[in-house]
């Protein structure tokens, strides 16, 4: 039987799926503006400075488009982080059997991507955006499988959401050890003092959120002086906040329930209208075709569903893994095409690795094509398959 789907993953599907419609138009939108209607202006416009103080002790001179890659994405990335405790605690990723397969999947189809881009670029000044394929979008994947409606196995869909969930926890640490800037040690010690009084505070059972979400601003404004990527506090916050359990009252639950809309709905989409702006110029299809914009481009297509598919295929053959019944690997491959619409987290990703906007907008629409041609063979090749399947 298909295994069982809990009220919170429910939320967290709909959520994604949901979001994944609305990042599409968001993407239209911004190139349309940035293309025809507005121009240059489009662009200027999230270039716009923000400067904030709060009191002397937190002051901050950011662009809008810092603001919301910098700011509002910690708040995406603590989302990510609950879902993660939640997995891991109590969700498919709690039980190893039921794990082993997402875990050695998202492990090919991170490993293999990488592998392609670093074949194409070891050398040269475009290899930083080695981990730019490594990356899958859980809004715009799980958005493409809603598609396809009762025709998609259920644990398709836990299988997909498990997968992506490891990629984005695979990520994160990408972006913290090779991803930082200025390296200060005084201030990364600052930020994990922080969160080491909140995790005391955890075990003292504190449980308002109040006393967490406050001190993780301070937490979140030294991490970024520390020269590591702010957005890790995210992840951080959300193991320090009380799970108990995985109860529905508990702290982690209510925030997570809390998160869910904003984040899909706001967060999101203004991410997006923020970083797909590009300004597509006569010899754009130049950087399609470099050895960066190919690394991407093949990475995304190629390297994610070959690795998801034959690391799972290998697992299963060496019993450390088992295929659920209702899957078939024609299905394990359809998902691995969805596994390469890499988007949000490739976008952030990339401007973390180049400071060049010529290579920066490359890379962007190499992700962006990628990102469809995967996407769309991902869903050809789910829609040809039985609504019911046994294991082969």
């Amino acid at each position: 039987m298909p295994a069982r789907l809990t009220r919170l993953f429910l939320g967290f599907f709909d959520s994604e799926r949901a979001s994944g419609v609305i990042l599409i138009a968001c993407t239209l939108a911004s190139l349309l503006l940035a293309n025809v209607l507005i121009g240059p202006a489009w662009i200027e416009f999230w270039h716009a400075k923000l400067p904030l103080d709060i009191a002397g002790v937190i002051s901050v001179n950011y662009t809008l488009e810092h603001w919301i890659n910098d700011g509002l994405m910690t708040v995406f990335f603590l989302l990510i982080g609950l879902e993660i405790e939640r997995e891991l605690y109590v969700g498919e990723l709690s039980n190893l059997r039921n794990a082993s397969l997402p875990i050695v999947a998202a492990i090919g189809g991170m490993l293999t991507p990488v592998l392609i881009h670093f074949l194409l670029n070891q050398g040269t000044p475009t290899q930083p955006g080695i981990a730019i394929p490594m990356a899958t979008d859980i809004a715009f994947a799980l958005g493409a499988l809603s598609l396809l409606g009762r025709r998609v196995p259920v644990s398709l869909k836990i299988f997909l959401t498990a997968l992506a969930i490891i990629d984005d926890l695979g990520a994160i640490a990408v972006i913290g050890i090779f991803y930082s800037k200025d390296f200060s040690l005084p201030f990364l010690l600052a930020s994990l003092a922080v969160f080491a009084g909140l995790l005391v505070l955890n075990r003292l059972g504190v449980r308002r959120l109040a006393f967490y979400l406050i001190p993780g601003v301070l937490m979140w404004y030294l991490m970024g002086k520390s020269g590591i990527h702010a957005t890790i506090t995210g992840v951080l916050l959300a193991f320090a906040i009380p799970f108990a359990g995985g109860a529905e009252g508990s702290p982690s639950a209510r925030l997570q329930h809390f998160l869910h809309r904003p984040v899909a709905f706001l967060i999101m989409p203004l991410f997006t209208l923020a970083n797909t702006g590009i300004v597509l110029t006569g010899d754009w299809a130049r950087g399609l075709f470099s050895s960066n914009g190919l690394g991407i481009y093949l990475g995304l297509v190629l390297g994610k569903p070959l690795g998801i598919a034959l690391f799972s295929l290998a697992a299963v053959k060496a019993r450390l893994s088992r295929l659920p019944v209702d899957l078939s690997w024609k299905h394990v491959l359809g998902g691995g095409f969805l596994g390469g619409i890499g988007f949000t987290m490739s976008i952030f990703i990339t401007l973390l690795a180049f400071a060049d906007p010529v290579i920066t907008q490359a890379s962007k629409i190499a992700i962006l094509l990628a990102s469809l041609t995967a996407g769309v063979v991902g869903i050809v090749i789910l829609a040809r398959q039985p609504m019911s399947v046994t294991e082969e």
